[in-house]
């Protein structure tokens, strides 16, 4: 009974991708916004692989270690959104990157299930970061959404290029992302890497979580196979044949990564090609579910989970990272090796 009691506990947990929406009274430029992060100091980075943060962490039950120490490329990951609910200071549609108790929430959420997938094969790099509140994706008032996402992007920037400027020192880099952290993480690639010198360094891009259409990249094109380099992949996972309210306005016409084939056809993948999703208190599960691309969306079966059939959710947002951990893990990996492969091989290689 008490692992059933888990499992119900863990499809509330990942299924609760449209909490109740806090509507913020202000406008964006009526309101106080935080101080801008120094990104010189560690405490303003919610990863770097030279302090202790829940990035070090491996799911339990597995196998997995932190290899960040020797890792020979580095995953600079950008965290979804978890300013969600009724701000408790001044600061209405951005987040306070000083806010101890949001970022106590940040490391036990997103930096634990998400980030650590890189662990293995990366250095994980993660800044705190403005993020603008959820109510900024729901606000009818464009000019207060695009202030507030500006205003995180700008964090998100200047964290990049702090890191490329103190961390990098040429090495491949994946850019990883959820949700709100992929808007961030589109605009980036545009910004530093789509036809830019940079993109030779780019190994690959995850842009989880976000509608992408295929044109939205003049030079990085979408991944078709597990080990192409300079690519970018990106999904939304839903119950098998349910259509979103905001599919037409949103989804539609967007680009699917399947995480299990790592292509965009609408081929079924079998939940036997699942090598694994991360469950209740970040705990290892093989074959957790199926995936199947339809018409720019990510299907999937009920998931591999005592109790599953207790929920009709539809919407499986928060876990499109974590269902598909260890084929993100192994993948990056794989991309990792292909890329230096290739530089080893190059021409112009010293």
């Amino acid at each position: 009974m008490p692992r059933l009691f888990q499992s119900i506990a863990l499809i509330w947990l990942v299924c609760s991708c449209s909490p109740r929406i806090h509507q913020l009274q202000s406008r964006f430029n009526a309101s106080p916004v935080p101080p801008s992060p120094n990104y010189s100091l560690p405490s303003t980075w919610a990863a770097l692989p030279t302090k202790k943060d829940a990035a070090d962490s491996v799911p339990r039950k597995s196998n997995l270690k932190d290899l960040q120490a020797t890792a020979q490329a580095d995953v600079f990951f950008i965290y979804p959104t978890i300013f969600i609910k009724e701000p408790q200071n001044k600061y209405l549609w951005n987040a306070d990157v000083n806010d101890a108790e949001l970022n106590h929430l940040i490391q036990t959420s997103t930096i634990l299930n998400q980030a650590t997938i890189f662990n293995g094969p990366c250095r994980v790099y993660a800044p705190y970061y403005r993020q603008a509140h959820l109510y900024a994706f729901y606000t009818s008032e464009k000019a207060d959404a695009v202030g507030a996402l500006n205003l995180a992007y700008e964090d998100v920037k200047t964290a990049f290029e702090y890191y490329l400027k103190n961390f990098n020192q040429g090495r491949p880099i994946i850019i990883a992302s959820h949700s709100q952290g992929s808007y961030h993480g589109m605009r980036l690639l545009q910004d530093f890497f789509d036809g830019k010198e940079l993109q030779k360094q780019l190994v690959a891009a995850y842009l989880i979580g976000r509608a992408i259409k295929p044109d939205t990249f003049k030079n990085i094109r979408p991944t078709e196979k597990p080990d192409e380099v300079g690519v970018w992949a990106s999904w939304n996972t839903f119950g098998r044949n349910y259509f979103p309210d905001n599919y037409k306005s949103y989804f539609k016409g967007s680009l699917s990564t399947n995480p299990l084939l790592w292509n965009t056809s609408d081929a079924l993948a079998t939940k036997e090609l699942n090598t694994g999703g991360v469950a209740f208190k970040f705990t290892f599960a093989p074959q957790l579910t199926d995936a199947q691309n339809h018409e720019g969306i990510l299907w999937i079966h009920r998931p591999n989970i005592k109790g599953s059939w207790l929920v009709k959710n539809k919407n499986w947002h928060r876990a499109d990272m974590n269902f598909f951990y260890m084929n993100i893990r192994e993948n990056a990996a794989l991309r990792i090796e292909k890329f230096l492969q290739q530089k080893e091989t190059s021409p112009t290689n010293p």
